[in-house]
C-alpha cells in the first residue's frame, strides 16, 4: 500500500521513492515483481503521471528497480555490488546525521535507545507481528 501525504513538504515523487524502497526492502515487493504501472498508480494516487514517471527514473538510477521497454518496470535483484555501494552512501549519511544530533544536545545513550527502538520495530514487521 504506498501512502502519499499532499501536506507534506517532501516531494510527492520522494514520497512515492520512500515507499516503494521500503517495500523493497522489508520484502513486501520481490525481485522480478512488476511495478505498478504509471498510469494505474496515478489513478490511484490521484497524482500527476509525470510525477510518478520521475519516481520510477530515480528508483531505476539507484539500483531499486529496472524498466522493460513496452512492459513496465520490475523490482530489482539488489547485487551485492550495488548493495555495498547503497550501504557506504547511507553509512555516510548516517554518521553526519548521528554528528548533527550529538551537536544538538542528543547524548549517545538516546541515539542507541532510538536505534534500538527502530531495529525493534523492523524486527516486529518482518515477524508479521
Amino acid at each position: 500500500m504506498i501512502s502519499i501525504d499532499n501536506r507534506s513538504r517532501t516531494p510527492l515523487y520522494e514520497q512515492l521513492m520512500e515507499n516503494i524502497k521500503l517495500q523493497i526492502i522489508r520484502g513486501v515487493m520481490k525481485p522480478d515483481e512488476q511495478l505498478p504501472s504509471v498510469r494505474q498508480l496515478a489513478q490511484e494516487l490521484t497524482i500527476n503521471p509525470n510525477t510518478i514517471q520521475k519516481a520510477y527514473r530515480e528508483l531505476e538510477r539507484e539500483g531499486f528497480t529496472y524498466s522493460i521497454p513496452g512492459r513496465g518496470s520490475f523490482v530489482q535483484k539488489i547485487e551485492t555490488d550495488i548493495n555495498k555501494e547503497r550501504v557506504d552512501e547511507l553509512t555516510t549519511e548516517l554518521e553526519r546525521i548521528i554528528q548533527e544530533l550529538l551537536f544538538l544536545g542528543l547524548t549517545k545513550e538516546e541515539l542507541q535507545q532510538k536505534i534500538e527502538l527502530i531495529a525493534g520495530g523492523e524486527q516486529h514487521e518482518r515477524q508479521g507481528n
